[in-house]
């Protein structure tokens, strides 16, 4: 039998995932570094810290690739985006692509709430549109399904 999920450990994880991957970008620094980081802190505390290791890994492994799958739903490069709102699309991206055991409406719940606490004011409306296409794209089955 499948280990039950626990959400709070997730969504914790989710949220210093948006601050890990925010700190990876702006500050160059390897993944190593910035993992060591977080587990050196408080941000963990009661996390998930399986999941926050593999999409922590997945996006600074794959970003460039992982922007290809939403480059077509902006209204401007990626390189002009938020900083926020580049991670965010990012992890949205890989846990869509890699944790098909998530829904896709949990994907794009949580990182539409965390772009209300971390990005800029109504920026979670441009992620939540984003989020819908491209979960279109990488999910259509499921999306077509209702699920």
């Amino acid at each position: 039998m499948a280990k039950k999920t626990n959400v709070w450990a997730r969504k914790k994880s989710r949220r210093a995932l948006v601050q890990a991957v925010y700190q990876w970008q702006v500050s160059g620094n390897s993944l190593a570094s910035v993992a060591k980081d977080f587990a050196d802190g408080e941000a963990l505390k009661k996390a998930d810290t399986e999941f926050f290791g593999e999409l922590l890994s997945l996006v600074a492994n794959q970003a460039e690739e992982l922007d290809q799958h939403f480059v077509d739903k902006l209204d401007r490069t990626v390189e002009q985006l938020d900083q926020v709102e580049r991670a965010i699309l990012r992890l949205a991206c890989a846990e869509l692509l890699h944790r098909i055991d998530v829904p896709y409406r949990v994907v794009i719940d949580e990182y539409v709430e965390l772009t209300k606490t971390f990005g800029a004011q109504d920026s979670h409306k441009y992620i939540n549109g984003v989020l819908d296409g491209l979960a279109g794209d990488l999910r259509a089955v499921e999306v077509n399904a209702g699920g």
